[in-house]
């Protein structure tokens, strides 16, 4: 049968026991046609319209599929978002954060929404307040550090309103000077509900863009070798009304990562009917290999949910848990909804399990796939138990980021288990790996994939030994055939085997072979997402489709230098095209406000800056 694409020339990880290596593989359909030796792959399967790619030698994995994630959410903002993962001195990260705030337009904030850590810094430490105000003295600055703060210039406190007289919320702490005014600081005390409430408060893009968002986000994970997601839903995130942009993207057929998604509940108290709703607008599974329901949670009730912030004591679950659970279990086992559930400890875990068991001994979960997300502190009972029950735990790397916080709580020796990944797979649970990205965590896959094998934080802290450390290969496994039972695709996800989908990633460097600490770099340089090839750089770089530039066009995403560059490579490739615009014959693309600082404050020109401020976009 003649194949649609072959790969030639390439160090094939297939995954499939059957055929654990080849050096050629041919797609037909969508699908992998055949993997084997390079002559037999292109003596049966080379036709006339046979596109054949050479491979270089490089490795080629199958596509990596997070299993936690939060890209429906995370495409909406991507745009809007100044990105410091992997920046490796906060000298660096401050320079883009300069340069970004000369390019943004007022009333619009610069935003650096998670995927950091202060430890990855060379400095160890975050941006002082100071800093931040010396740097952006007019234009609102939002910076959030994993779930534990958050730093706003006076700018931001001016656009949010946050005075002497605003109270603390619930859980969240607006630090303040000796009068009383908020210096700027937001802390989570213990949740993140002030921080991601200040959030909310900054402008959006319309529709329109956030489809370019979503594009450009999605692109950004194929240029990272991932093909499949699972998104855990997330707060203020409705079903349907906010599942309509990625709906016009599929209908659309511009999505290039399989999408399965759960529904997370959004009232307080009324869980059961948010989830008793949902289940009649949708089947279980409901949907196609690009975009398909993928059942519940993470969130099942609010009072499920522990938080995760580990310098702060483990909360505990109230008492009216268990029935509120019990409740919206019961409905998705008889609706036949798989579930998944946001649970960092044991403790949490125990009472949790109490609940399941108690409904699978009236309703039999009888193979329904149920997750449990996080599990940090899982111990080997609870474990057990989650096999017993026929569950999957979905694991995350967190501690890369908060590894320190949890030594100096609870101590080295318990972060040696944290968590026990070791004795999750010896003990035959079902795990897939993944991200929780982007809020915190990176979405960068070999940041995660860094610390499976390497056990080390990004601070550089080691927290495991070889006893809780995987091999290259274990790790692989679990970014995709791992991750491919939780969304109940293991027939047609994971491996480089006939009748699978073909998705794969070409990469920049042998994951393999290389030093751990140069796992951080990897990146694909071809991926192909059923066939068809989604992102291509370097001497592919031809073959990569065509995207629409980010909008608006003073997005972060608009300046490609800073990722995998220095800042200085950002400031001079930014530099040259803003001068080879004004060359005659040449259209100048920078916003006009991206000028200011060279022209006199404009005065009736109403059009340009409206009554709100810029009206390039809507808010």
């Amino acid at each position: 049968m003649p194949a649609e694409l072959i790969v030639i020339n390439a160090r094939i990880t297939t995954l499939d026991p059957a055929r654990p290596d080849a050096a050629a593989l041919a797609v037909a359909d969508g699908r992998v046609l055949a993997v084997g030796d390079e002559s037999d792959i292109m003596r049966a399967h080379a036709g006339p319209t046979t596109r054949v790619i050479d491979g270089g030698g490089r490795r080629l994995v199958p596509g990596l599929n997070d299993s936690h994630t939060h890209l429906i959410r995370g495409g909406l903002n991507y745009n809007l978002e100044l990105r410091w993962d992997g920046v490796r001195s906060l000298a660096d990260a401050m320079a883009m954060l300069q340069a970004q705030v000369a390019r943004t337009p007022p009333p619009q904030w610069v935003r650096v929404v998670g995927g950091f850590t202060a430890l990855q810094f060379t400095e160890k430490r975050l941006p002082t307040l100071e800093e931040l105000n010396a740097v952006a003295p007019d234009t609102p600055v939002f910076i959030l550090h994993l779930y534990d703060r958050a730093l706003l210039n006076r700018a931001a406190l001016r656009a949010v309103g946050y005075t002497r007289d605003t109270p603390d919320p619930p859980g969240g702490r607006i630090v303040r000077d000796a009068a009383g005014h908020p210096t700027g600081l937001l802390l989570a005390k213990p949740n993140a509900l002030i921080l991601y409430a200040t959030l909310a408060m900054g402008p959006k893009l319309p529709p329109d863009y956030q489809e370019n968002s979503t594009r450009h986000f999605m692109r950004e994970l194929n240029r990272l070798g991932i093909t499949s997601v699972i998104d855990a839903g997330g707060g203020f995130q409705n079903y349907p009304e906010d599942y309509e942009i990625i709906r016009r993207l599929h209908a659309a057929d511009q999505l290039t990562v399989r999408i399965a998604y759960n529904l997370f509940t959004q009232n307080r108290g009324h869980e059961r009917d948010d989830y008793a709703r949902w289940t009649q607008l949708l089947a279980p599974r409901e949907g196609d290999g690009m975009l398909r329901h993928n059942g519940a949670g993470e969130m099942l009730v609010f009072s499920a949910a522990d938080f995760e912030l580990f310098n702060e004591p483990r909360p505990e679950l109230p008492g009216a848990m268990e029935d509120e659970l019990q409740a919206v279990v019961e409905l998705l086992v008889r609706k036949r909804w798989p579930f998944r559930i946001h649970a960092t400890y044991d403790e949490s875990i125990g009472r949790i399990l109490d609940v399941y068991e108690r409904v699978d001994r009236a309703l039999p979960f009888d193979g329904l796939h149920w997750i449990v997300d996080h599990a940090e502190t899982i111990s080997d009972a609870n474990i057990e138990r989650v096999r017993a029950l026929g569950g999957g735990i979905a694991i995350q790397h967190r501690m890369a980021f908060q590894g320190e916080a949890f030594v100096d709580r609870y101590g080295a020796a318990a972060a040696a288990r944290t968590p026990p990944l070791r004795r999750m797979l010896d003990l035959g649970v079902p795990v897939g790996a993944g991200t929780d990205a982007t809020r915190v965590a990176s979405y960068n896959p070999w940041v995660a994939l860094y610390w499976l094998v390497s056990g080390r934080t990004l601070g550089g802290l080691p927290l495991y030994g070889d006893g809780n450390r995987l091999e290259r290969h274990e790790a692989l496994a679990l970014w995709t055939q791992g991750s491919a039972w939780f969304s109940d695709e293991q027939a047609v996800k994971g491996r480089l085997a006939p009748g699978q989908y073909a998705d794969f990633a070409l990469l920049s460097a042998d994951f393999f072979a290389i030093d751990e600490a140069a796992i951080l770099d990897i990146e694909s340089v071809l991926t192909v997402v059923g066939g068809r090839i989604v992102h291509a750089a370097g001497d592919y770089g031809p073959l990569a489709p065509e995207l629409p530039a980010p909008m608006p066009d003073w997005s972060p995403a608009n300046l490609p230098a800073y990722r995998g560059g220095t800042v200085a490579q950002a400031s001079a490739a930014f530099a040259t095209a803003h001068a080879t615009s004004h060359l005659p014959g040449h259209h100048c693309t920078v916003h006009r406000h991206t000028h200011a600082a060279l022209q006199p404050v404009p005065g009736a020109d109403a059009g340009f800056w409206g009554a709100l401020g810029c009206n390039c976009f809507a808010f």
